[in-house]
């Protein structure tokens, strides 16, 4: 079973930036699709960003796009979320996920990590 460890959360004020990790614990199938996700209190757990394992494809929320950067680092098998110009509204905590499916659909994602929390001071 695949485990995800996020880390890199914290408190910042709007117009900072943070960098999120996800660490999974074995090399991904060529297949994979990697995530992220959020949650806002008294919210639904949202699509932020996702890449494949393998290539080149992402896709973005509209939220925060031209903000927000995913990437992976493929000898270090990590994955990364840069966040900049971070927004009040960005406020949640943020889920690194893993997926066999190129979807943005949280419900086909079967391994989520333990989430790491993003706060945002206006």
């Amino acid at each position: 079973q695949v485990q995800l460890v996020e880390s890199g959360g914290g408190s910042v004020q709007a117009g900072g930036s943070l960098r999120l990790s996800c660490a999974p614990s074995v090399r991904p199938f060529s297949s994979s699709v990697y995530a992220w996700f959020r949650q806002a209190p008294g919210k639904e757990r949202e699509f932020v960003a996702l890449i494949r394992a393998r290539g080149t494809s992402q896709l973005y929320a509209d939220s925060v796009k031209g903000r927000f950067t995913i990437s992976r680092d493929n000898p270090k098998n990590i994955v990364y979320l840069q966040m900049n110009v971070l927004k009040a509204e960005d406020t949640a905590v943020y889920y690194c996920a893993v997926a066999s499916q190129y979807t943005s659909d949280h419900s086909s994602y079967d391994i989520w990590g333990q989430g790491t929390q993003v706060t945002v001071a206006s």
